[in-house]
């Protein structure tokens, strides 16, 4: 009986030698097996002048030159003057309003405009795009909604240099980078139970959090 094979990945890699060189490719490597078509149109990217090129040297300059000295904060700083950014766009959740005025009085201070939307931006009930009452947090209230494509087209109609997402929902952030048209770089991540570290449950996962590892219906 024919079984479909499986299809490996960098899931499933233990030698990781693209990155040092001091092991073997698996058999199944992304590096070895490349197309070379797919390869070179990727290098072709960065090679072109253009925002691509100056997005990957403004990374790789900032990394070699502050490795493990500056702050995600320091790094976005850095970035957006290597990137000719001037106007720096916020979108940001409304439980990080505080945090995200902080960040923008720190943009402010170093030279940069700022333009901030919060996801609460168009104060649409959750009920206009479909949500049942019963789903929401507390039933039968007045709910916002997230609006991330309403925050993306503010930010573009500012024409905002570069964005930074700060906390937007799982989902909410898919929206607000397929529709925005500015580069976009994380400060923060949303995890509500883990004070906004996602990567903590990746690193309990053989003690607290235990769990993930088993199927679960969520």
């Amino acid at each position: 009986m024919h079984t479909e094979e499986k299809e490996l990945s960098c899931a499933e890699c233990a030698t990781l030698n693209c990155h040092k060189h001091e092991s073997r490719y698996p058999k199944f490597c992304l590096t070895s097996n490349v197309e070379a078509s797919m390869l070179d149109t990727s290098l072709a990217c960065y090679q072109e002048e253009g925002m691509d090129r100056t997005i990957a040297l403004a990374a790789a300059e900032i990394e070699g030159k502050y490795y493990g000295t500056l702050t995600r904060v320091e790094e976005i700083l850095a970035f957006a003057r290597r990137i000719g950014a001037r106007k720096i766009g916020i979108a940001s959740c409304v439980g990080l309003v505080n945090e995200s005025q902080i960040f923008a009085e720190i943009l402010k201070i170093n030279g940069f405009d700022v333009f901030m939307a919060i996801c609460k931006v168009g104060s649409r009930d959750k009920t206009e795009i479909g949500l049942q009452e019963t789903q929401k947090i507390r039933p039968n209230t007045f709910e916002p909604m997230c609006n991330p494509i309403l925050q993306a087209k503010y930010a573009n109609k500012a024409q905002t240099d570069l964005n930074v997402i700060m906390g937007l929902c799982v989902g909410h952030d898919s929206l607000f980078i397929k529709y925005a048209k500015a580069p976009i770089t994380y400060l923060v991540v949303k995890d509500r139970v883990l004070g906004h570290n996602p990567i903590a449950a990746l690193h309990l996962t053989k003690t607290y959090y235990k769990k993930l590892l088993t199927p679960r219906e969520l």
